[in-house]
């Protein structure tokens, strides 16, 4: 939790949070993200100040179990000073024991967004899903978060001024709005009228074009006029050399030949990031079979 002190921007856990929402599709399938389509609402984890904090506390984690439909699941929320913003014992259940640190007696507003993160914690517990380090656990999770409807409350509490700054959560606030974008995308939701943070609205702006240009990269039809000279430049190249040309290895595809095989190109679907491997060979329609994205092609 940064309180005061310099808030990190940009995409450095990029990669991590694609991997993540591959992962996602992998573990629950397709027509369980579906499911997750309505985000957890303002008003059922609104928290004012003349509320009862612990009371208050309770409900909002309840809404949340709620969410994730976690019914056997009870949430025993406590406060007391922490360096990080909150904690759960992640034990067999069905009761998990969530501390917050005592800011949020304050600062209840933000409880909805800690909690948030706290619940996937124990979402994934149950879905055994999980990266191998600390710190890739912790973005798997607010990725998930995020992209199940719940972590836009993470967003909406980082706050930035030329005096203070509050930031919830590991991911960035542009990779918050990155994955908050995938799911807005996916889903057809528009969270931008939920948010009561400048800041927050503001790096969901820039997440969104950020998504937005994975659905404009070669060999889909929507890449534009210098990504296509590129993508026929190293296609000729693997044409004529049998492989992937060295001089681009930041290309966002990669060219193959088995045998006799007919040139390939893999590259990630826009929608889950999954490799997708198709033939060369002009304009064509593919589907992603992990997330069902149906994606235009000229290989």
């Amino acid at each position: 939790m940064a309180n005061g002190g310099p808030v990190v921007h940009g995409y450095p856990h990029l990669e991590t949070v694609r991997a993540a929402i591959t992962s996602l599709y992998k573990r629950l399938s397709y027509g369980t993200v579906q499911t997750f389509a309505t985000s957890v609402a303002p008003a059922d984890v609104a928290f004012c100040d003349t509320d009862d904090l612990h009371l208050g506390a309770q409900r909002v984690a309840r809404e949340l179990v709620r969410h994730y439909r976690l019914p056997d699941a009870r949430m025993i929320v406590g406060f007391r000073e922490m360096t990080h913003a909150a904690n759960v014992e992640l034990a067999a259940g069905p009761e998990y024991f969530v501390e917050l640190n005592d800011r949020f007696r304050t600062h209840r507003r933000d409880i909805g967004a800690a909690l948030a993160h706290e619940v996937t914690h124990v979402y994934l517990h149950r879905l055994d899903l999980s990266f191998p380090s600390t710190r890739d656990n912790e973005i798997l999770t607010d990725t998930v978060a995020t992209y199940l409807g719940a972590g836009w409350l993470l967003l909406d509490a980082f706050r930035e001024d030329g005096v203070s700054s509050q930031k919830l959560g590991y991911l960035t606030p542009e990779e918050f709005g990155y994955v908050l974008a995938k799911r807005a995308l996916v889903f057809g939701e528009d969270p931008s009228m939920w948010f009561t943070s400048p800041q927050g609205y503001e790096a969901y702006v820039k997440g969104m074009a950020r998504a937005r240009s994975d659905e404009q990269q070669p060999p889909l039809t929507a890449a534009g006029w210098a990504g296509r000279r590129r993508y026929a430049r190293d296609r000729r190249h693997a044409q004529d050399h049998g492989r992937a040309p060295l001089a681009q290895p930041e290309a966002p595809y990669s060219f193959s030949r088995g045998g006799p095989e007919p040139l390939r190109v893999s590259f990630s679907c826009p929608t889950c990031h999954q490799r997708i491997r198709v033939p060369v060979g002009g304009r064509m329609r593919a589907r992603c079979a992990l997330c069902r994205t149906v994606l235009e092609c000229d290989t």
